[in-house]
């Protein structure tokens, strides 16, 4: 079974795009209004490995398996998505189903995008998604505590619950679970807001180079390290092009590597 990874995030940010540029399809509707993914699109894409490659000359191999990742695209999520917004419940089960999560935030104007937020702000945006996720694990875990009341739960998983559940209502990391579980325990507990994460900023071509104020807005507050500056419209491009045009127009517009690449 390949490694699920899930595009997450408000609707109308390029989660769509996105994942037709990554599993090189147009599987995906990308349409300018809110909702118009409503059951999750999945690609599966191999992972290029050049040690595959070299131990496939070596042994002379004819044939090579690659390991492959599948892509979600998950539909938009908005506030209140917790409490049923605009489908919120069905979205954040397809989050559940996932082993790792990509924040799509949107970093970029556009009169021609309906935004579900009348500015772009990037903090705000993935806090709102972060704060919904939070809330459903918290709703979760109080009907799991109540069940475990009635009948032996594993204690582990009874002890994951209760440290999340004090993190949640005390404003603490999370995240701290990480250094106190094994990954196998805590996928058992179908806890979102512990799922891996990479943000990914969406930018228009002005800004694939060198980012924008949103970007820096948002790597000053999340940090760099698992942030990437991509824009799904230039990788989408990029995807329909053959290999010598593909190395002129990335050439032209300054770019060493895709973001796709980097992702």
């Amino acid at each position: 079974m390949s490694f699920k990874c899930g595009i997450v995030g408000l609707p109308n940010v390029g989660k769509s795009t996105l994942f037709n540029a990554l599993t090189n399809s147009s599987k995906a509707q990308a349409a300018n209004f809110p909702f118009c993914t409503i059951d999750p699109n999945v690609g599966v894409v191999p992972v290029p490995d050049t040690r595959l490659e070299n131990l496939a000359k070596i042994s002379q191999s004819k044939k090579i398996i690659n390991t492959t990742i599948s892509f979600v695209d998950i539909a938009g999520l908005v506030k209140g998505a917790s409490k049923g917004e605009g489908l919120g419940n069905k979205f954040l089960s397809h989050i559940r189903e996932v082993d790792a999560i990509i924040h799509m935030i949107r970093c970029f104007d556009s009169d021609d995008i309906q935004n579900v937020n009348p500015t772009v702000d990037p903090v705000r945006d993935l806090e709102i998604i972060e704060t919904e996720m939070m809330l459903a694990d918290l709703e979760s875990i109080q009907k799991r505590m109540e069940k475990s009341n009635k009948k032996n739960v594993d204690e582990i998983q009874l002890k994951i619950l209760e440290i999340a559940l004090d993190c949640i209502n005390n404003d603490k990391d999370i995240n701290i679970l990480i250094d106190q579980f094994e990954t196998k325990q805590l996928n058992q507990s179908g806890l979102l807001s512990i799922k891996p994460k990479i943000f990914v900023c969406n930018v228009d071509e002005q800004s694939v180079q060198n980012g924008n104020d949103y970007t820096k807005k948002f790597i000053e507050k999340f940090g760099e390290e698992k942030t990437i500056i991509v824009s799904a419209d230039i990788e989408n491009q990029i995807n329909e092009l053959d290999i010598t045009e593909k190395k002129n127009y990335m050439e032209m517009i300054g770019l060493k590597q895709t973001g796709l690449n980097l992702l």
